[in-house]
């Protein structure tokens, strides 16, 4: 799928998990609902960093580009050391290492351990750099008229903002993990989600997408997981734009509107 489809079911993906945490009685915080959906809808674009035309690597100019390019090497080297014969040669990573399972668990550790152990900046880094994508795949028209640094601006302004409502008492900051030193030990699960959530998007696309690695499948250990080819389309389609994105929208209503106790 393309970038706005992405971050739409990305955040999506994180009202639907307030709505059953309410109903499982760890109700989110308003807070933790809001910056938990932008930080999955901007964490559903991070798998893209193995490709070098992906919304993520304009976001940060020459070191988004850069990262993108070391990334995509990387996911390449991964992929010629580990295929199988069956599976097919590739000459880049794209749709290799950064869309699989193991990767989704390692960035949403990762950012689980900076917001615990990295205090207030870690916390505030995190919440910039996904805040960031998040404007670049929801608001992309408005993204891609503005300059850069405009964009910098918002993302630093409202990580401070909503960094500075959540430290406040009742507003999240200790949502689930209630322990002394535990703050921010949640920010972890929407990067996590946003991650399985683009893997997710990817395999209904032509390519499927390896999600299952290093697990084989039949003979192959890169499977492209996806629905039977009759039901798959191509990214950017009007299926992607006329009927996902429209869905994804509805029920990340019906969710948030669950999630807050509307209905």
């Amino acid at each position: 799928m393309m970038g706005p489809a992405h971050s739409l079911s990305g955040a999506a993906a994180w009202l639907g998990v307030g709505a059953a945490a309410a109903a499982l009685d760890h109700p989110m915080p308003w807070p933790v609902l809001l910056t938990g959906a932008l930080i999955c809808a901007g964490a559903a674009l991070a798998p893209d960093l193995d490709h070098r035309s992906a919304t993520i690597s304009r976001a940060f100019g020459p070191v988004s580009r850069g990262l993108c390019g070391i990334v995509d090497k990387l996911s390449y080297a991964v992929y010629k050391a580990t295929r199988s014969a069956a599976d097919p040669r590739r000459s880049g990573g794209h749709r290799t290492l950064t869309h699989t399972w193991p990767w989704a668990l390692l960035i949403g550790a990762g950012a689980s351990t900076a917001a615990v152990t990295g205090g207030r900046w870690a916390v505030l880094g995190l919440l910039f750099v996904h805040l960031v994508l998040a404007v670049e795949g929801l608001l992309w028209r408005a993204a891609r008229m503005s300059s850069d640094i405009l964009v910098w601006l918002l993302g630093a302004t409202s990580a401070w903002i909503i960094a500075g409502v959540l430290d406040q008492p009742g507003n999240g900051a200790n949502w689930l993990f209630t322990d002394p030193g535990q703050e921010y030990l949640w920010l972890g699960l929407p990067v996590l989600l946003g991650a399985l959530v683009h893997d997710i998007g990817d395999a209904l696309t032509v390519s499927g997408c390896p999600i299952l690695w290093p697990i084989p499948v039949g003979r192959k250990r890169w499977y492209p997981v996806g629905p039977p080819r009759a039901l798959r389309f191509r990214a950017g389609s009007w299926i992607e734009l006329k009927v996902l994105m429209p869905a994804f929208m509805i029920l990340g209503g019906v969710g948030g509107a669950s999630a807050l106790g509307f209905i």
